[in-house]
């Protein structure tokens, strides 16, 4: 029995941690078309 809830505690810290990571990612790629969108009105 506790060797089912760590790991589901591990599981569910990776899927918290994965979810963080994508939306820095999205966040950076937001970033990065707005500077594109910005040089291209100049």
């Amino acid at each position: 029995m506790n060797r089912v809830v760590w790991i589901s505690v591990v599981l569910m810290l990776v899927a918290l941690t994965g979810c963080n990571t994508m939306q820095g990612f999205g966040r950076d790629v937001e970033k990065v078309g707005a500077e594109i969108e910005e040089a291209a009105n100049r």
